[in-house]
C-alpha cells in the first residue's frame, strides 16, 4: 500500500518559507523596538532634583574647572527647579559668562536680554549689558572666517549693529562701569567696520553704474562717520560720482574737503591735481559683448 504524505510539499518554496517567517520578522521589525521601549520607560528613574545650593555649587565648581558647558547646565537646572530661590539672580548671571565661554553667543545674548529685562535695578546690570555687546561683536567669529581668507567687509555687518547699540547703551546709561573704556574701544572698531562695509556696497553699485545710489553710500559714510579710515575714499569717490552726474558744484565741494584733509591720497598726482580713476565707465552696449562680424559673412 501506498502511504500518503501528510504535508503536500509547496510548489513555490521561496513563498512557502516567507508565509512561515513574515509574522516572526513583523514582529521583529515592528513589535520588538516597542516593548524594548516600553521597558527602559519602566525601567528609568526619574532625574534626582537636587538642592538649590547643590546646583549652585556645582556650577562654581565646573566654572573654576573651566567646564563652561557643565556650568551653564547647572545653572539653567537651578533656574528650572529653583526659580525664586536667593541663588536665582546670580545663577542668570553667571549664566551669561557661561554661555559666552562656551562659544554659545546667542545664547549668551538671550541669557543677558533675560537678565536686563528681571533686574533692570541689579548693580549688574552693566556687565550684562557689556556681555550682550560682546557676543554680538563675535558672533560672526567663526573657523571659516578665521582659516579661510573671506573679505568681512562684504559680508552683512547685522551682528555688528546690535553690539554697537548694546555698548553705547552702556556707556549712556553706565558712564562709570568698569566695562564702559573697553565697550568704547570696540564701539570705534564697530564703526571702521560699518564705514568700510558701505565702502564696499558704494563700489558693488559703482559696476553696476547705478551712480546715483553709489554717491548716497558715500555721502553716508562722509554724515555718518568722518572719523573712520573709509572717509578719504569716500570724498574721492563722490568728486568722480558727482562729476559723472553732472553735479559739478558737489564734486568741488568733496574735493575741497579732500584736498584740505588728506592731502597725500592717492587720487591726486605730484602737482595735486585730481587724477583719480576708480570709477570706471563700461559701455553696456550689446555689440561689446557679442562680435557681430561673424555674421558679415
Amino acid at each position: 500500500m501506498q502511504m500518503t504524505n501528510p504535508i503536500q510539499p509547496s510548489t513555490n518554496i521561496f513563498l512557502d518559507y516567507h508565509k512561515r517567517t513574515l509574522p516572526r520578522s513583523l514582529f521583529t521589525l515592528f513589535y520588538l523596538p516597542i516593548c524594548l521601549l516600553l521597558l527602559a520607560g519602566c525601567a528609568s528613574k526619574e532625574p534626582e532634583i537636587l538642592s538649590e545650593e547643590e546646583y549652585y555649587q556645582k556650577a562654581k565648581a565646573a566654572l573654576q574647572n573651566r567646564s563652561f558647558q557643565a556650568a551653564s547646565e547647572y545653572l539653567e537646572d537651578l533656574e528650572t527647579y529653583h526659580p525664586f530661590g536667593r541663588f536665582a539672580e546670580q545663577a542668570q548671571l553667571e549664566l551669561l559668562y557661561a554661555r559666552y565661554n562656551s562659544l554659545d553667543p546667542f545664547g549668551a545674548a538671550a541669557a543677558a536680554d533675560r537678565f536686563i529685562r528681571l533686574h533692570p535695578d541689579s548693580p549688574n546690570v552693566d556687565y550684562a549689558h557689556y556681555i550682550k555687546g560682546l557676543a554680538a561683536y563675535y558672533a560672526d567669529e567663526s573657523l571659516s572666517l578665521r582659516f579661510f581668507p573671506i573679505n568681512t567687509n562684504s559680508r552683512d555687518p547685522g551682528q555688528a549693529r546690535d553690539a554697537f547699540q548694546a555698548f553705547s547703551t552702556l556707556v549712556s546709561q553706565f558712564p562709570d562701569s568698569p566695562y564702559a573704556p573697553d565697550a568704547e574701544r570696540r564701539m570705534i572698531a564697530i564703526k571702521n567696520r560699518l564705514a568700510a562695509y558701505e565702502l564696499h556696497v558704494a563700489e558693488y553699485y559703482i559696476r553696476r553704474q547705478a551712480y546715483v545710489a553709489a554717491v548716497g553710500r558715500t555721502r553716508y559714510i562722509i554724515e555718518n562717520y568722518p572719523e573712520t579710515p573709509a572717509l578719504p575714499d569716500a570724498l574721492a569717490l563722490s568728486v568722480e560720482l558727482y562729476r559723472i552726474l553732472g553735479l559739478p558744484e558737489y564734486a568741488n565741494d568733496s574735493l575741497a574737503v579732500l584736498a584740505a584733509s588728506f592731502p597725500d591720497h592717492e587720487s591726486f598726482d605730484s602737482d595735486m591735481r585730481f587724477a583719480g580713476n576708480r570709477v570706471q565707465i563700461e559701455s553696456r552696449d550689446i555689440s561689446q559683448i557679442f562680435d557681430f562680424r561673424w555674421f558679415d559673412d
